[in-house]
């Protein structure tokens, strides 16, 4: 799918497992801390409860988005089951938790508001039911959210969980 943004050329592929490198500078981007602090040390990666939203890429069930800008990989949305309670969005074990980052040079273009939907809309022809998220209270990306259908359920260690369901069905 290709879609032109002004004077941009924006189109989708699907996050596979040779992808697996750069899935990790996406989730480092996506682990978003209020200002002033900044991206945190790559380190970070190396912990168990993060490695869990990446590594491995490609398993059952993984399912994942790549925008493509003018021809750069410029971001992506995945989504990953994890077994109940792992992970801070776990809500139990069908439930996909999300994650989206774009290359700092393509945040705030209106990018994430295509990439979202377009791997949501994967989701729902896979048959997932749900997708949920956490998002720290101050992250302008709540708002994305919101447009695509997430609702806050709950906070969790300071970060609200959002849930968005599949549309009903036509009969």
């Amino acid at each position: 799918m290709t879609q032109t943004h002004s004077d941009r050329t924006i189109s989708f592929r699907p996050l596979v497992e040779s992808d697996q490198k750069i899935i990790w500078d996406w989730l480092h981007i996506a682990l978003w801390d209020p200002p002033p602090a900044g991206l945190r040390p790559r380190e970070v990666l190396d912990h168990p409860g993060v490695r869990i939203y990446a590594e491995h890429w490609g398993r059952p069930g993984d399912l994942g988005v790549v925008a493509i800008v003018d021809g750069k990989d410029a971001g992506a949305c995945w989504l990953r089951v994890l077994p109940p309670g792992v992970g801070l969005a776990s809500i139990d074990e069908k439930t996909p938790q999300l994650g989206i980052a774009l290359q700092p040079e393509y945040q705030h273009q209106g990018i994430g508001s295509r990439l979202m939907p377009e791997t949501l809309s994967r989701a729902w022809r896979a048959g997932v039911e749900q997708v949920a998220l956490t998002v720290h209270p101050q992250n302008p990306a709540l708002t994305l959210y919101e447009r695509c259908g997430f609702r806050k359920v709950e906070m969790r260690n300071g970060y609200h969980l959002m849930v968005v369901r599949a549309p009903a069905k036509e009969p």
